[in-house]
């Protein structure tokens, strides 16, 4: 920067680049005369007053501007990150919740979960026989209205009130299996995080070729042993023993489905629980949904007063219909809902899903693992923003002096010009119009 001083030899103003140089004072009184001459100071004074107005200040003040700016945009962009990943990890935390886990580890637990699934259907199995007397209502209600002995109405859900949680087998054939053959759940092992392929250990000897025995030992040493030995037929060696058309016939054989299981074992879909098999839970849960679209229909007929018709109608009906009472009817429907709502649920659902495909497993795992993972994606992004933000105010920081010496030299200059311009006009006060700091 240029300094402006009165000395004894006069005006000086040294440029920065250039080195001061130790003249005689005749020497820098010439070169002071000279740069006063025609009013050449004053011409440069007012030439960096305007650059400095103009464009230094303007782009320190912008370039602190977009520092700030950037730090409100690194401090927006730090909370959506935490709040990103706070609702990741809530939502993890929801899943594990639905699937009745802590997540600490989802596979062992998911696992452990449907180790617990037996218990957990014959407690549900056990609340059936609380429905005994909705069922019988159901039923007076079905042979009031059809005027006739109707069939058994929800014949499962009332057998496992009964009977409980038995196999496949004895509701299908009323009989108790001698022996019970579950098919075994496979456990699918935990799947390697990195995308490796396990060719098993295969040994290759190389066979050495020299005459026609060693080659023809080395193609048997290849060879792969199906498990299959042909033996030849005694009378015919190189041929197919036909048999003799006329002595004997060809006996076929026909072997029934199902016929090779022995009688009383239950094995297959038939060893299963009724509340794990898929159809017969499925029917059993279509018949309590039924049980309570028929109860929920009573007790609104029963609250309808004004319902001349149903009260009607139901004069002649049987004492067990008649001798209802709109607060009984409501408990047997909550009785109802409750085991519904305890069969359904969403932890129950993802069970059975388990139950029936092991795979699911790791696809629940490698979903709810996703959501950590970007959870921790995005609080890595959050310290990059943090450090991006304090990045931008150490550059505010460095800039903010710039720009105070820099408005105090344009100060500075402003009151020399003014001065040196009243000095012209004998003392006159000057003041430099449209400076604005």
């Amino acid at each position: 920067a240029w300094a402006w001083g009165h000395g004894a030899g006069g005006l000086v103003f040294p440029h920065p680049s250039a080195s001061i140089l130790l003249l005689p004072p005749q020497d820098w009184q010439e070169i002071v005369s000279l740069y006063e001459k025609e009013n050449t100071y004053l011409a440069e004074l007012a030439s960096l007053l305007v650059r400095s107005i103009s464009y230094e200040i303007p782009s320190l003040r912008k370039q602190i501007s977009r520092c700030q700016q950037a730090q409100q945009d690194f401090i927006r962009r730090e909370e959506e990150c935490q709040l990103g990943a706070a609702e990741l990890r809530e939502r993890f935390s929801s899943s594990c919740k639905q699937y009745g886990i802590t997540g600490d580890n989802v596979r062992q637990e998911l696992l452990a979960l449907v180790k617990d699934l037996p218990s957990l259907l014959c407690e549900v199995a056990a609340g059936a026989s609380a429905l005994t007397e909705a069922i019988e209502l159901y039923q007076a209600c079905v042979e009031f209205v059809c005027e006739s002995p109707a069939e058994l109405v929800v014949p499962l859900l009332r057998y496992v009130g009964r009977r409980g949680n038995t196999t496949v087998y004895e509701w299908r054939t009323g009989l108790q299996p001698l022996r019970v053959e579950r098919p075994e759940l496979q456990e699918v092992p935990e799947q390697p995080k990195e995308d490796t392929i396990d060719w098993g250990d295969f040994t290759l000897e190389p066979a050495t070729v020299g005459d026609g025995a060693a080659a023809d030992g080395a193609a048997q040493s290849e060879e792969i042993d199906w498990g299959i030995t042909i033996q030849p037929s005694p009378q015919q060696d190189d041929g197919i023993d036909w048999g003799d058309g006329e002595s004997q016939e060809a006996q076929i054989t026909v072997v029934e489905a199902g016929t090779e299981v022995p009688e009383g074992v239950a094995c297959g879909p038939d060893a299963l629980t009724l509340l794990e098999n898929t159809e017969t839970r499925s029917q059993f849960i279509d018949e309590l949904m039924e049980l309570e679209l028929f109860l929920s229909q009573r007790l609104e007929e029963m609250e309808e007063e004004a319902d001349i018709v149903a009260m009607t109608q139901f004069q002649l009906a049987p004492a067990v219909l008649q001798g209802q009472t709109s607060a009984h009817v409501s408990s047997l429907l909550a009785t109802t809902r409750a085991l519904l709502g305890q069969l359904c649920t969403r932890s129950m659902q993802h069970l059975f899903m388990i139950l029936a495909s092991p795979r699911y497993v790791d696809r629940v795992s490698e979903l709810l693992r996703q959501k950590l993972k970007q959870a921790e994606l995005l609080l890595a992004k959050k310290e990059l923003m943090g450090q991006k933000r304090r990045e931008a105010l150490a550059e505010q920081g460095a800039l903010e002096p710039k720009l105070d010496r820099l408005m105090e030299r344009t100060k500075e200059l402003q009151k020399l010009i003014e001065a040196d311009v009243s000095k012209r006009y004998h003392g006159r006060p000057v003041n430099l119009m449209g400076i604005s700091l």
